[in-house]
């Protein structure tokens, strides 16, 4: 019999291991990046660097089981409602079309799950500390309560499953979400990072540093860009603000604790809530770009 310590070793390097890989490939790529061609520049040992770097590996490690069940419930309820016909009707599909059809209801289902993150006192609550980063740069993507990433995960997620473009069983129809994770989580330290770069007419396709530092403004604008790749959505409900200059700030108005634990049990004690919600979308003009 293997010693306790080993059984549980093993499993837990098996998962980190590549977490690992992953983040000296994201900091050898976005660190140089950052440091030539930073909107502001700021040092990569920035304040609360550390707490982000916490956030990467507690999300990446539970985050995906964490929602696990709550997705299988909402997907067996979803699919549920639908015809057999429909359900057959998209196994027929090409796997390019279903790509395409799951981009946009993934986007979609989780635009309004982060629109409702700002408009909803308890769901701000826990969204607060994403926004609560004075400063953007790569690894702000992982700054997220473990709660706030299951909420977002399962509005993109759900859908997709729910209209049968995706299956959980089902190697080939699995493809779909799959492809749709991967891209969104390498999207997300792109739009984060402190790049200045801009992309003319493609902003308007596919969301970019420019586009989604303005939902971080602090003083601008609020209540802008959800949209996590597509920024048409923004466009279509309302919310778009594409400027040609970047926003001169970030944060949130109030503050959140300084450590990891106490971060991620702040929410949980309304309370001691400090962080002043963002107001309402139909609070600020509507869309604007120039």
């Amino acid at each position: 019999m293997e010693p306790l310590w080993d059984s549980f070793w093993v499993p837990v390097w098996g998962r980190l291991w590549p977490l690992l890989v992953w983040l000296v490939g994201l900091t050898a790529v976005f660190v140089p990046l950052e440091m030539l061609f930073a909107v502001h520049p700021h040092s990569p040992l920035r304040r609360q660097w550390l707490v982000d770097l916490g956030y990467y590996f507690l999300n990446s490690l539970i985050a995906a089981t964490l929602v696990a069940i709550p997705l299988s419930v909402l997907t067996i309820t979803l699919r549920g409602q639908l015809p057999a016909v429909w359900l057959s009707g998209i196994e027929g599909w090409p796997v390019s079309l279903r790509l395409l059809a799951g981009l946009v209801v993934s986007e979609t289902g989780y635009y309004w799950g982060h629109r409702l993150s700002h408009q909803i006192p308890w769901l701000w609550r826990f969204h607060a500390i994403h926004h609560s980063a004075a400063d953007l740069d790569y690894l702000v993507n992982t700054r997220a309560h473990p709660l706030d990433m299951v909420f977002s995960r399962l509005c993109a997620l759900a859908p997709l499953y729910g209209l049968g473009l995706g299956s959980a069983v089902q190697l080939e129809g699995s493809l779909v979400p799959i492809v749709i994770s991967i891209l969104g989580t390498c999207w997300g330290f792109f739009v984060h990072a402190n790049l200045k770069w801009r992309f003319g007419p493609l902003e308007w396709l596919v969301s970019t540093p420019a586009f989604h530092h303005w939902h971080h403004t602090r003083t601008g604008p609020l209540d802008r860009n959800f949209s996590s790749t597509l920024p048409f959505l923004d466009l279509v409900f309302g919310t778009l603000h594409l400027p040609r200059e970047f926003p001169a700030d970030y944060g949130i108005e109030g503050q959140v604790p300084e450590t990891l634990v106490d971060q991620v049990l702040y929410p949980l004690a309304p309370e001691l809530t400090t962080a002043a919600p963002q107001p309402q979308a139909d609070q600020v003009p509507a869309a604007t770009w120039r």
